[in-house]
């Protein structure tokens, strides 16, 4: 039953929010903003920047709520206009290339949340070039198709799956050396 309730509660949220009601708006506002915050923090390392991005992003939702039809998540609907968001506020900065490579393959890691805490991950993530981050996160963490992400980012399927490959090689190459040193054999 409880179930029900918070649905019914977000819908009669957002029925509030489209008519500009600011108390609806700031329940939306704090029930999603942490989660939309680690989104973004996800595209764009400074925190400052990324709350600056999420705050944006959200006038973005309130502003076209009454498109929202219901269908899916409204948690999707927002996370998406977020990524969006974060990835206009990468290219307006001019941060990201993408290198033409066909050249792709895919490896793994195995059981990295044993070895490191979540600050280490992110930490690794963000030390990677914007351009790989971006197709790591959209791809691994958003689960985002190569062809979805070669269409967000205008560029060709094969050039999303080198930025995978680079990107998980660079960051197994980073976990390998954080092992050895924390391991002592470095």
């Amino acid at each position: 039953m409880k179930v029900i309730n918070l649905h019914q509660e977000e819908n009669k949220a957002i029925a509030l929010a489209v008519k500009n009601d600011r108390q609806a708006q700031q329940w939306i506002y704090s029930k999603y903003s942490p989660k939309m915050l680690s989104v973004c923090r996800q595209y764009i390392k400074d925190l400052h920047s990324a709350e600056d991005v999420m705050i944006t992003a959200f006038m973005k939702v309130f502003v076209s709520l009454e498109k929202f039809e219901h269908k899916g998540s409204f948690e999707g609907w927002i996370r998406r206009t977020m990524i969006n968001e974060c990835i206009s506020f990468i290219r307006v900065q001019k941060k990201v290339s993408f290198v033409e490579d066909e050249i792709f393959s895919e490896e793994s890691f195995n059981n990295i949340e044993s070895y490191f805490s979540i600050e280490d991950i992110q930490s690794l993530i963000d030390s990677l070039p914007d351009g790989y981050k971006m197709v790591f996160n959209l791809y691994v963490i958003e689960g985002y198709k190569h062809q979805e992400i070669a269409a967000l980012l205008g560029i060709n399927e094969g050039t999303s799956k080198s930025q995978l490959s680079h990107a998980r090689k660079v960051l197994q190459e980073q976990i390998n050396k954080l092992k050895n040193y924390c391991y002592g054999t470095e």
